[in-house]
């Protein structure tokens, strides 16, 4: 079954997917792209499993699907939009999908383009907006600074790991 993409009108100017002077347009197929992905990974009966899944891209679907809810709740940059011709941008899928394949593979930018279908240019600023987006959703809960608490407790868990005095 393949999901349509939709995308959602907004009153607003986009701030981001101005062209490059010089640059040309290159049609990429978005709507191709963004249904082979839910193909593969996100629909019923997938391609790919949710280990396969977990295998590529570091983490459980479940924790996937919530960081994507987040991040579109919190950076309206990770909702559907229409570019400046009418055409749907990338899906919120697409640009998660993105960035987290350069962080768990250390993939650069220019290398999207032929497996993800995103110019170099739109995946570093896809890779800035997700970290910036991380770090205000979740720094609180998980980016403080250690207390005894949590040395405590990493201690533990290395000692239990053979890592004996791991942290000095």
């Amino acid at each position: 079954m393949v999901m349509a993409m939709v995308c959602q009108p907004t009153k607003e100017q986009p701030q981001w997917g101005d062209s490059v002077a010089g640059h040309s347009y290159k049609p990429r197929n978005k709507a191709m792209t963004y249904a082979n992905l839910m193909n593969n990974y996100l629909n019923p009966n997938s391609v790919y499993t949710e280990e396969d899944f977990r295998h590529h891209f570091r983490m459980r679907l479940p924790v996937f699907k919530r960081l994507l809810r987040d991040v579109q709740q919190v950076n309206s940059y990770f909702r559907q939009k229409r570019d400046q011709v009418g055409r749907p941008g990338f899906s919120p899928h697409h640009k998660v999908i993105v960035a987290l394949r350069m962080m768990a593979y250390g993939f650069p930018a220019d290398s999207m383009d032929e497996t993800h279908r995103m110019s170099e240019s739109t995946c570093l600023d896809t890779l800035a907006e997700f970290c910036d987006t991380i770090v205000q959703l979740y720094k609180d809960k998980y980016l403080h600074e250690l207390n005894q608490e949590d040395m405590d407790r990493l201690i533990h868990k290395a000692e239990d790991c053979g890592f004996l005095s791991m942290i000095g």
